[in-house]
């Protein structure tokens, strides 16, 4: 598209031009698939329950996302007297934005990414690590006890379960070679001859259930929604917010979960390869077959959500440190050593 501007404009404009363009193509349908996803998941626990779920606002209910954000954009935004005005607003600002800036690496298809950088797995990593500042910001600046206590448990939370993430990626890197996401997806191609998917791997997929709980940890979502335990914190690190200062942690929360899935897909199922490693099936654009991927991931996630019930926070903390961290560690001295053996070999 660079190319395309610089025969009428200079290159530095174009790039620019085609720089913003690029990232309107991801945000605004990203924006779109946060509300319909929002009711999608609505719709699943309805199920799960045996209840209709949104049904009366548009054809089967789709504009109800739709409706309520609207509702909470004609709300008044109130801000405590008490709060740190400045910080106050800026939290949920840092949450959406940091939400949306790590999907500039996500490789659609073969080629296809806004910045197809050598270090991408790095950039999410970094990128996703800068939410809990938002999580610690909204609930310092409210000047509450309650938000603040949920921040606090909701960043040690977040913090915990990020080792174990890290560890998960190393084994994907070793056994990758390359930190670029693209190179990730493209090393998953014909996996014992006919599967494409690193989740075939025996060594990996043990790896991929640790990054599939811990990522629903990481976004906070049940059973590990303890920072919105209503029991006790009334609506955690929220609970000041109302109007569109609300919503941006809404979004955000919601971003964070699809961009999960979609890390699910790439790293371990193949991203926009096929399941299957058969030259028919290449015929279906890579992009489908992403999407595809990442609604099953989001089922899975509505699915736990919905049935199971809450841990408690000793528990969460237990499972993060003496369980995950310690299994995902010896995974990779043991990827590590099965590579240094077979592709590197052992002196006679």
């Amino acid at each position: 598209m660079t190319s395309w501007f610089t025969g009428f404009l200079p290159y530095g404009w174009a790039w620019f031009i085609a720089t913003i363009i690029d990232i309107l193509v991801i945000a605004l349908p990203l924006m779109l698939a946060v509300a319909m996803i929002i009711y999608a998941d609505r719709k699943i626990w309805a199920a799960m329950a045996l209840r209709r779920g949104p049904n009366v606002v548009g054809p089967f209910g789709l504009m109800q996302s739709f409706a309520d954000g609207l509702k909470v954009f004609l709300q008044e935004t109130i801000i405590p007297s008490s709060a740190n005005k400045g910080l106050f607003l800026l939290a949920p600002i840092i949450t959406f934005t940091v939400a949306l800036i790590v999907w500039a690496v996500v490789p659609f298809q073969a080629g296809v990414a806004l910045s197809n950088i050598n270090v991408g797995l790095l950039y999410v990593l970094a990128a996703s690590s800068l939410g809990v500042y938002g999580v610690i910001l909204a609930g310092w600046s409210s000047n509450s006890k309650y938000p603040f206590y949920s921040a606090i448990r909701a960043a040690a939370q977040m913090v915990s379960y990020e080792v174990s993430i890290g560890f998960v990626l190393i084994s994907v890197v070793l056994w990758s070679g390359t930190f670029n996401l693209g190179g990730i997806v493209e090393g998953q191609k014909a996996y014992y001859g006919f599967l494409n998917g690193h989740g075939f791997n025996p060594l990996l997929f043990p790896m991929w259930v640790v990054f599939l709980i811990s990522s629903m940890a990481e976004t906070q979502r049940a059973p590990f929604d303890l920072a919105e335990a209503e029991s006790e914190l009334v609506a955690g690190y929220q609970t000041e917010y109302s109007s569109m200062a609300f919503a941006l942690f809404w979004l955000g929360e919601y971003a964070n979960v699809i961009l999960m899935c979609t890390l699910n897909a790439t790293l371990f199922w193949g991203g926009y390869l096929p399941p299957i490693d058969w030259a028919p099936l290449y015929m279906v654009p890579g992009i489908i077959w992403l999407f595809a991927k990442i609604l099953f991931f989001f089922f899975v996630f509505s699915w736990v959500r919905a049935t199971v019930p809450r841990y408690r926070y000793d528990q969460l903390m237990r499972l993060g440190w003496k369980i995950f961290l310690p299994l995902s560690l010896f995974f990779v001295f043991l990827v590590s050593g099965f590579l240094m053996w077979t592709r590197v070999g052992v002196p006679a």
